[in-house]
This record gives C-alpha cells, structure tokens and sequence, in this order.
C-alpha cells in the first residue's frame, strides 16, 4: 500500500499545468553584469581617489622643504599651512559628525578616568602626526617619505601579536604579525644608518630623522582602540574592561572632546615651529596669485579626494568586494605614488644626459648643476618646476652609489611589507551582508594624510584560528510570520500568493537538525469564509474558500513533484490537518520542505471580520500567544525573572511579521533583502518592497507610471531624510518588538468612535500602523530591490474608489504627524523638524493640486483661444464647480460616471495642451519661457530617474497617459474623494462569485426558483421600507451609492446586509452538513485529517474574541449618529479644502486683473541665448508656487540618487552572500528524496543533471557558507 502512494492515481491524467515558479521578471544576467561593472567602477575610484590624496598630500610636503623653487623659502609657511589643514580637517569632520549625532541619538558623558585615558592617547596621535609631517617629512627625500608613512603599523602589529598571544590560542597571523613589527623595525634602523652616516658632524639632519621615527612611532597609537576590546576580553583587567565600554558608550562626546583636542595639539606645533625656523607667517597673506592657484589647486584636491576615497572605501567593503575593491587598491596606491614620482625624475635625469652628447655626468653633478642652480620659474607650466622639487629632495642622497639605493630601496621594501603583513588578516575578515560601519571600522572617518593606512589599519581585527578558518559570529536566527489576509480573491491571485509562500518554503527549507538563519510559517486569514446553507446543521465554508484548499492542493503537488519526471518515483501529498475553533476553522498544512501554513477561515457571526480586525487577530495571536505568552509560563514555573526579560526582548526583536494581500506575488530574493534591514538596524521597526501593480488596461497604465514616480522619487527621499509614512501591507516586514510597543498594537486595536476615526484608522490601516510606530520612535524604511506584484484596480469605478480611501485617511495621518512635529522630533531620531516641514509643502502641494490643476488648463485656454487670462480662468472654473455642485446630490456611481466623461475631455484637452505650448515656444521664437523651462526641466527629471532605474525604464511610455490624466487624478478624483468622504466602504472588490465555481452550484427545481423569486420581492420590499424610513439612501449606506458592495474594512455596518445576504443567497442540494467533511470531499489527492484545537490556545482565542473581536452588533442609533457625524466631518473638511483652493484662485485672478503692476518682468532671450529686447511678465505667486514645486522635486531627486547608490550596495552583497541556484536547490531536494524513499527501486531519470549549466546560477555566491555564516571576502 506504500508503494502504491507514491504512483500515479489517475495515469491517464499526468499532463499538468505548471504556474511560473521561477523568477521570470528579475533580470539576472544585467544584474550580473551590473554587478561585475560596479565593482570595477568602486575599485578604480578607491585606486585613483588614493592615488591623488597622497600624491597631492606628498606634494605639500615637498613644496614645504628647503631649496624648492615652485614656492620660495620665505612662502614655505603657506605649505605647512595646508598639511595643518590636511590633518585636522577630519577632524573638523568629525567633530560636526559627533555633534549631529549627540544632537539626535543618545549620547553619554565619559567619567575623568577614561577621558583622561582617551585624550592622553589623542595627544600622542595629534603630536606624532603634526611632528612626522609638518617638522621632520620636509626634510626628507620623496622615496622615504612615501613609504615612512606605512611604517605607522608598528604598533598596530605589535598589538595584533598581543592579542594573539593573550587569547591563549594557536593563531594563523600571529607569525604575520610578528614579521611585520620585526620589517618595520628594521626599516627604521636602515633609514637611520643611511640618514646618520652620512654626515655624522650634521646635527639637524639626526633630529630631523629621530624627529621622524618618533612621529610615526606616536602616530602609530591611533588605532589603539581596535585591539582594546580582544585585549580585554582574554584579560581579567577590570579597568580594561570598564574602559573598553565606557569607550563604546560615550563615543560621541569623546570624539567630539578629542577633535578638539587634536585640533588644538595641530594647530599648537604648526603655530610654534614657523617662527622657530625664523619663518614668518605674515607671507601668507601676500603670496602671489600663480602659487596661490598651485596650492589652491593641490589642498582641494587632497581634500575632495580624501573624503571620496573613504565613502568608495565604505561602499566597497559594503558591496562584499573587500579584496578587489578595498585591500589591492590601498596597497597599490603606494607603489603607483612611487612611480608617478620617481618615474619623471628619472626621465629628466636621463633626458639631461641625452642633451650633453655623451657628456658623462652623474646624479650629485646633475644635482648641483640643474637642480639647484635653477631660478624660479614665474611663468609657464608648473609641472617640470615640480619634478625638479622632488629631484632636490633625493639630491642629498647619492643616487649614483649602489649602497644609497640599495639602502633606499631596502627600508622602503621593509615598510611596505610591514604594513601588507600587519593588514593581512583583513584578507579573510567575515563581513555580513549589510554591514554596520562602526563595526567594520573601529573610529569613524580618516586620517587625511595616512589615508590608506588609516582605512586599512582601522579595519576590524579578529582573531582566527590556525585549526580551520574561523567561524563567523552569526547574527541571531529569526522568525518571520507570513500574514496574508483574504476575502474574495479571484482563482489567479489566490494562485500568485499560494506559489509565492511555497516558493520561499523551498528557498529555505525547514531543517530541524540544522539551525539556519531565517525560519518561516505561512499564515492566512480568510474573512467572511462561512455562509448559511438551508438543510445544513451548520455553517458551510463558501466557494471561495473552496476554491483556496483546492489550489493549496495543486500548488502542494506541484512543488512535491518539481523535479520528478513521468516515469520517476512520484511523492503524494501526505495527509494535512483540519480543525475546528472558536473562530470558526481553520487546516494547517506542512509544506513539502517542513514550514508551515496554516489557513484560518473566519466565521463573521463568531469574530469580527474586516482587514483590520484580521490584523488585530494575527498580531495578538503570533506575538501574543506564541512569543508572550510562553515567557510568562516560564516565570511561573520559577525561572530567574531578569533572564527571561532578556530573551523576552531579544525574541521579540528577531521576531517579523510579513503583511501581505491575498494577491501578492514576490519572490524569496524580495523577503531576504527586507530581512537585511531589520537584522542590523535595530531602530528599523518596519520595511517596505517596492510594489509593481500588475493588470492590463489604460487605468492600469497610468498607475505603472504613478508607483513608479511615488517610489522613484516620494518614497526614497522620505527614507533618505526621514523616515517612510505609509509602508503597505501589501508587502510590508515589521519587527515584533516595535509591534509591541506602547502605544502601537494596543492601540491599533481601538474601535472607531468617531468620525474621523473612520477616515484614518479604517480607510488606510497600513499608513495608521506606521503612524503609531513613527510616534514611537521607529524607524520605517524603503528597499527598492525588494520587488512585490500586485494586482490593481482595472477599472474606472474601482480605481476612484480605492483612491477615495487613500486621499483623506493619506492627509489625516500626515495631518496628525505634523500635530505632533516638536514630540516625533524628540522621540524619532529619524524624524527632523525640516522633514516635517519638507512634509507640510508636500501636503500643502496636494491640498491645492485642484486649483493648479484649474490655472493649467486656463493658461492653456489663454494661448489656445488667445483670450484675456481671467476670462480664461472663469472658462476653466465652470466645469468643476459644476461637478462639484451636482455631487452632493448625485449617487456616487452617477458621479463617476459624469468623471469618466470629463476625464476624456480633459485628456484631450491637455493634448491639446502639449501642442499649443510646443507652438508658442516656435511662436515666441524661444524655450527660455517658464512654462516651457518648467515642462523640460521635469521631464528631464523624470527621464534621468528612469535611466538610473534601467529594470524599470520601459515604465516611462506610460508617461503620457500619466499626463493627459493630471485633470482627472489630480481634479476631479479630489472633487469625488471630498465628497464622498464619508463612504467608509472598501469599494475595490466586489462580491462575486468565484471563477470557476458557478457550475458547482446544483440546479434549481421549479418550486425553489418560485421560492427565491418570493424572497426577492419581500426583499426589495423590506428595503424599500428601510430607505423611505430612514430618509435617504445615503443617510442609510453612509453613501454607498444604493448598490456598493459590503465595505471591507468599515466598522459602520451597512444597514441592508442582512437583507442582501437573504436575497443574494443560492439555494443548494445539500450534500453535507459540516464544513469539515465539505472540505474533506473536494479531493482525495491531499486528505485532511480532522484533529482538536489544544485547550490552552481555544481558550485564547476566546479570550482575544471576547475582549477585542466580537462580532459588532447592529445598533441603528449608533449607525444613525455616525452617519451624521462623518456627514458632518465630511462637510467641514470638504468646506476648508476648497476654500483653501478658492483663495489661491482668488489671489491669482486678482493679480491678472491688476495686470503687470504687480508682475515679475523678466528680459525675454531666444534660442540663441541672446536679449531680444521684450520682457514676459510672471506672476509672483505662481513663480513662488512653481519654485517650491520644483524645490520639491530637487529634494526627491537628491535622495532618488542617494537611494540608488545604496540599493545598489545591498543588491551587489547579496548577490555575492546569498547562494540561491536553481540547481543547487534541485540537488539538495533529490538528495533529500532518495533517503526518504530509499526503498523503492532506482529509476533512470531524464538527464536531470546535463539540463542546467553555469547560466542557471542567480547569484554568483561563495557555496561553501553555511546559513548559520558569515562570507569570506
């Protein structure tokens, strides 16, 4: 019997239809490519921004030494000048860095004893770095000068063969590390015997080199505290200890005392040492304007380039590309400064000995002849002056001995390898995926003239261990919840978030025996699941949720047999459970990799039904329940309580909850990206995807190009100034621990009251969520790889009214966000009072989008019909006012049709639009015009974000019906949005019957239609009854135009869905008379075995339903006061909105009416730039409006580019850390099938191997990571 299981029941029947599984919209290959070109664009920028700084910084340094001839002796000072400036200027950086930090975030004052301690350490550092490179560099040759600088990991590689000894451990790099202090330390006894012997009698140059040792000696203390935390753990110092995270906790006001500190130490020995040297300090005010180009020139370059190449260096460490974009470059930026300035001093040498014709002449004579004796050139190209300045630095040496280069070139070879041995571990340093900077690099920022040094040797040290390589500390394992609610989904949809959980159960399967990083469990909450079936003893399941369990069946078979061929061991879906509970029922089914999934159908005459309510149910019940609730028991049991609070919180902070729509449709790929955010930015209390809505038609159209301008530009600018205000739920990851804040789920589950109640926490839940949680200090935030599908409103009716929700409840929670701007800015260190206010222009451009929609179309008019322009404005008026008017008395379907019409007028009005400004602009004989500057400064705009958004660029032919729609979007759906606020249905699905399920339904005998036709027309009748005693059919529906469908997230309940559910009720053949054996006759593919819900869960769910999600009853008082308190809301806003629209038509009818008086003249110029003699006249407010429009657009296009660099950051780490294969997950699979049916006999499978090759991979990974690992890099 067993092995009939796994055969074929129906071998007639094994032709299937197989869904897309694999991600067919996600472009690999650019990606791939996009990947490779990146990494070599951030290693050539790290290379050359590396090689510029320390050529530049190198150029300061000579120009400051004695005999130079580009600057003279007495303008030395301006020199040293600048290196002062190189060195405190990160500094001055950080500095400001630490105040906006200490600003925003919690910030903690250090005792006297570790501030004593860091600033004794800051002191050394200031002082050796202003002693190295101000006093004793200058006078050294350029070839010691550039590698003297690498010899500051002395003690960086000392301390790296401390901690390795002090862990009591065999290391792999401590032999490295030993080399590297016993190299550095034998360069700096090479460099003193060259320097020392060559005049034992010259004082000054045996100071200048001990001066030089010892700078670079104290220079090298300052990244001390890289090593002090490995140092105090494998100590039992207490003050090391106490000091290490003191450190760590008041690092802002540290830093910010030690700037100073550093600073003032800088500025102290510049200030000293000029007048010392008998040099005077008043040449800097008089330098010439040649040299002050030069130096100019050279210190902005340092400057520019040295902050570049630490951001490319971040990036690249960022990207996963640490060796080829981070570690090669550095180290060969020092070899490619040595040949940019040895390779000219030797070209100039030997071209002197080419022009003497045979001539014999060696290096000291060349020297003494060319060198030195050269006047100073005032005229002419600065750079050979500049190779003669560094030929006299090597003049004191004899280049022509073999000794004296040997010697040079063995110090230098010595410093060199120091420094690659003492970073050598940063080879096989273990990164995650998004990595923190201030646990990659030690201190923040730079040393602007030790760059790569300074990025390298500030690069986290860990220990690793000879026996194999070292196990990278993992992050802590989380949990994700996938939440999706249902109602009446389509056959399709249902099928696109079935496949997508199943997808992401095979991405990561569930291993009990192995610990992986991410575990997940697939929940569903079907509303409204149940009806009433006369004959039957209870309430059946309807076709809906029918139509669910036999696509859980298809999907399941599907994914269980994947790989399988026709002849292959076939693998039947094992039996699932189903239950019953207080909230009606529920089955649970483990998916072919061991996650669960379990779908909850709810019974709206036991729970309260509705999306938010859904919600609620979810919330309680996964953190509630499973994660509260077992603590709780513990510390009954008498756990130590301060333990249990600790796990308590890390469980809740590693616990997500996925919110979906029962038609969303994403890849496992999106899920992981969203998990990135959560895992290592504990702030981070939610994230959102970028939704792609999916659909065919012009509505659908213009909604492609409306979400991609809103995530484009609207969504990356609130993530990279602020925070997001509205993550969807359609594909949104929240944190638990933010869920369960105060204030937030609590909250959330509070019932609407009053009107405005209905408008914010019920018409758009999701932004209400987020509301909560920026209020409470969370962070929200925008990953736009994170691609989600779904399904958008197809249709004109449906597209308003989904759009007549999202208006208002959009402007009251930004309404009541900018209430609370002074607590939010305290409490949210994301959240600023200039991004609140970026948010009040952004509203006040929405509420007064009608009017400038009005003035658009009367200018329009104006140049059309070459009318006055108040005459214009008056034409424009009519219309809408009109629309408005009839509004209030129209049923809402009446006045979307009406819109339906005037959108097509107005489409091809703003045709017309389009062309008669293209015929002005050849009219006026110039584009210089505001309108026609506006239009393609815009247009610019939008085709820049598209070029830079390559997957989606094809979105941008969607643009035109984004344009010809302004007057319906932006005008009248806001005219039908005011007007019908107080509609608090859903209005986007209606209730029909399920695709497919019609022919389900068993014919009706004669006396059963005769039966229904009477039940109709005592219906209709009951109705009519119901609508002349109440008044008015929108006083009854809280107008719903007669005939809406039942609101889906209302808690005002219509007053005639009892009697539609009589009228619309189908009368059956009743074959059973429970809706678990309904569920368990649909197929016998997938069996599903009736179990008991566990006491203790039953009684929780009582208890939630009993306290939050009792079904509301019907209460016609209540209902009748609510409707005219949202008439009432509605009337009072609707009044304020188009006054406020009204005033700005007033002010700008006025002006037109004054005429020029008032106007801004402006020179008119033609296309060839050039006056023409006549002036346009522009009005002062309209410019001032269109000026904070396009401030706005700035503003978003800003954060645009910032959002990308980043997105494309995370993209290419993931790429390179996520080993996700089409075939690597097959092999796993097979292997997995065979042992579990290791019994049957062996059958030859069709080429299952030779059928994938290299292009299947997705990501190019390191396969050898475990999932509990970080990646080698």
């Amino acid at each position: 019997m067993d092995e009939e299981r796994y055969l074929p029941k129906r071998p007639w029947d094994t032709c299937r239809e197989r869904p897309a599984i694999e991600d067919e919209r996600t472009p690999w290959k650019m990606l791939k490519l996009l990947k490779v070109i990146s990494t070599c664009v951030v290693a050539l920028f790290v290379f050359g921004l590396a090689l510029c700084s320390k050529a530049t910084f190198l150029l300061l340094i000579t120009l400051s030494n004695d005999g130079t001839k580009t600057l003279s002796d007495g303008q030395r000072p301006v020199a040293l000048l600048c290196i002062g400036c190189v060195l405190i200027s990160s500094s001055v950086l950080l500095f400001l860095k630490s105040i906006w930090k200490a600003c925003h975030k919690t910030s903690k004052i250090p005792d006297k004893k570790t501030l004593a301690v860091v600033l004794v350490f800051e002191f050394l550092v200031a002082m050796g770095a202003a002693i190295l490179t101000i006093i004793a560099m200058p006078h050294l040759d350029i070839v010691t000068n550039i590698t003297i600088l690498s010899s500051v990991a002395v003690l960086s590689a000392l301390l790296q063969a401390v901690t390795q000894c002090t862990a009591r451990a065999r290391n792999r790099f401590l032999v490295p590390s030993i080399t590297a202090v016993l190299l550095i330390l034998l360069g700096y006894g090479l460099f003193l015997y060259l320097y020392i012997t060559k005049d034992l009698t010259d004082t000054k140059t045996m100071i200048w080199v001990g001066l030089a040792v010892g700078g670079s000696f104290l220079m090298s203390f300052t990244w001390w505290e890289n090593y002090l935390g490995l140092i105090s753990q494998n100590s039992s110092s207490v003050f090391l200890n106490e000091l290490c995270s003191k450190t760590k906790k008041c690092q802002n006001m540290l830093n910010m005392v030690s700037s100073l500190l550093r600073i003032a130490v800088t500025a102290a020995v510049l200030g000293a040492y000029v007048p010392l040297v008998k040099m005077d300090w008043d040449v800097v005010t008089a330098i010439p304007s040649r040299e002050t180009r030069i130096i100019a020139i050279i210190i902005g370059v340092q400057l520019i380039s040295s902050a570049l190449c630490h951001w490319f260096a971040l990036a690249a460490c960022k990207m996963h590309a640490l060796r080829r974009c981070f570690i090669l470059p550095l180290h060969l930026a020092s070899l490619a400064v040595m040949v940019l300035f040895i390779v000219p001093v030797i070209v100039y040498y030997q071209d002197h000995k080419t022009s003497l014709n045979g001539t014999s002449i060696d290096f000291a004579g060349y020297c003494n002849q060319v060198v030195d004796a050269r006047n100073q050139s005032l005229t002419g190209s600065v750079f050979p002056p500049l190779v003669l300045d560094v030929t006299h630095t090597l003049c004191f040496l004899d280049m022509s001995r073999t000794f004296d280069i040997g010697m040079l070139t063995g110090y230098a070879v010595c410093w060199w390898l120091g420094l690659v041995l003492a970073t050598l571990h940063i080879w096989f340093l273990s990164l995650y995926r998004i990595q923190r900077t201030q646990d990659l690099f030690t201190r923040r920022l730079f040393e602007g003239g030790f760059l790569e040094q300074s990025l390298l040797l500030n690069t986290r040290f860990d220990i690793q261990r000879t026996e194999k390589r070292k196990q990278f500390k993992s992050l802590d394992p989380v949990k994700v919840f996938l939440c999706a609610t249902m109602w009446h989904e389509t056959q399709e949809e249902m099928m696109n978030i079935i496949i997508s959980i199943f997808r992401l159960d095979r991405y990561r399967p569930n291993k009990k025996e192995e610990k992986t990083d991410v575990t997940f469990e697939g929940h569903i909450y079907f509303d409204d699941a149940f009806k009433n079936v006369p004959g039957s003893q209870e309430r059946l399941v309807n076709e809906y949720a029918e139509m669910l369990v036999n696509i859980l069946r298809e999907v399941y078979g599907i994914f269980l047999n994947i790989n399988k061929g026709d002849f292959t061991k076939q693998q039947q879906i094992p039996d699932q459970k189903i239950l019953t509970t207080p909230y009606g029922g529920r089955v649970e089914i483990t998916m072919p990799h061991g996650n669960s999934l379990i779908v909850h159908f709810k019974d709206k005459t036991l729970i309260r039904h509705k999306k938010r309510w859904s919600q609620v149910m979810y919330l309680y019940y996964l953190l509630g329940w499973k994660v509260a609730t077992k603590y709780f028991n513990k510390l009954e049991k008498g756990e130590k309580d301060f333990e249990l609070k600790k796990d308590f919180e890390k469980e809740k902070h590693n616990t997500y909850i996925l919110a979906l729509d029962g038609d969303t449709d994403f890849q496992p790929a999106a899920v992981m990206l969203l998990i990135d955010r959560l895992k290592l930015y504990p702030r981070v209390g939610a994230a959102c995807g970028r939704i792609h809505p999916t659909g065919t038609g012009p509505i659908v159209w213009y909604q492609k190009f409306e979400y991609a301008v809103g995530h484009w530009l609207h969504k990356t600018a609130e993530h990279v100034f602020g925070c997001v205000l509205c993550s969807p739920g359609c594909f949104s990851l929240f944190r638990g621990a933010a869920l369960m804040d105060d204030n937030v789920m609590k909250r959330y589950t509070m019932r609407s009251s009053k009107a405005i109640h209905h408008i914010q926490y019920d018409q758009g839940e999701d932004r209400w969520l987020c509301t909560l949680l920026l209020k409470q200090g969370w962070r929200v935030e925008y990953n736009a790889a994170a691609d989600a599908y779904t399904n958008a409103p197809e249709e004109f009716k449906e597209f308003y009214n989904q759009r007549r929700r999202w208006g208002p409840s959009t402007m009251a929670n930004i309404a009541d966000l900018l209430g609370c701007t002074t607590m939010i800015s305290k409490r949210n260190p994301s959240i600023s009072k200039a991004y609140m206010f970026y948010q009040f222009l952004s509203l006040v451009a929405g509420i007064l989008a009608p009017s400038t929609v009005i003035l658009m179309i009367a200018g329009s008019l104006t140049v059309l019909l070459d009318i006055h322009p108040s005459v214009a404005l008056v034409m424009a008026l009519i219309p809408p006012i009109i629309f408005l008017a009839i509004s209030f008395k129209l049923t809402a379907n009446t006045q979307i049709k009406i819109a339906g019409g005037m959108s097509v007028v107005y489409a091809f009005l703003m045709i017309i639009v389009g062309i008669s400004i293209s015929g002005n602009v050849v009219k006026e004989g110039t584009l210089l015009t505001p309108s026609s500057l506006f239009i393609l400064a815009l247009a610019s705009f939008y085709v820049v974000t598209a070029i830079l958004h390559p997957q989606e660029i094809g979105l941008v032919c969607y643009g035109f019906i984004y344009l010809i729609s302004i007057p319906s979007a932006y005008l009248l759906l806001s005219i039908y949005s005011m007007v019908n606020m107080n509609n608090v249905s859903w209005g986007t699905r209606e209730t029909a019957p399920a695709a497919g399920l019609a022919a389900r339904e068993a014919p009706q005998t004669a006396a059963q239609k005769a039966k229904s036709s009477i039940m109709r027309f005592f219906s209709r009748s009951k109705c009519c009854r119901t609508l002349c005693s109440t008044g008015s059919v929108e006083e009854l529906t809280l107008n719903q135009d007669r005939v809406e469908p039942q609101p889906q997230n209302s808690i005002v309940e219509d007053a005639r869905t009892h009697v539609e559910e009589q009228r619309q009720e189908p009368v059956y053949s009743v074959t059973h008379q429970s809706w678990i054996t309904q569920l368990q006759s649909l197929s016998d593919d997938m069996r599903l075995k009736e179990e008991r819900l566990d006491k203790d869960e039953e009684q929780f769910f009582r208890d939630l339903m009993a306290k939050y999600l009792e079904p509301i009853p019907e209460n016609k008082k209540e209902q009748k006061e609510m409707i005219d308190q949202l008439r009432d809301l509605r009337n009072k806003i609707t009044f304020v909105y188009f006054i406020l629209n009204a005033f700005w038509l007033i002010v700008t009818f006025t002006l037109q009416l004054l005429d020029s008086s008032v106007f801004i003249k402006v020179p008119k110029i033609d296309n060839n730039l050039e006056l023409t003699g006549e002036f346009i006249y522009i009005d002062p407010v309209g410019f001032m409006f269109i000026l904070s429009f396009v401030l706005l657009v700035v503003i978003q296009f800003i954060g645009m580019l910032f959002h990308r660099i980043y997105t494309l950051i995370h993209y290419v780490a993931f790429m390179d850390t996520e080993p996700v294969s089409k075939k690597q997950t097959q092999e796993e699979e097979e292997q997995q099938q065979e042992q579990k049916y290791q019994t049957f006999n062996e059958v030859d499978d069709v080429d299952s191997d030779n059928s994938d090759d290299s292009d299947d991979y997705m990501y190019p990974s390191i396969l050898g990571r475990s999932p509990n690992t970080g990646t080698m890099v």
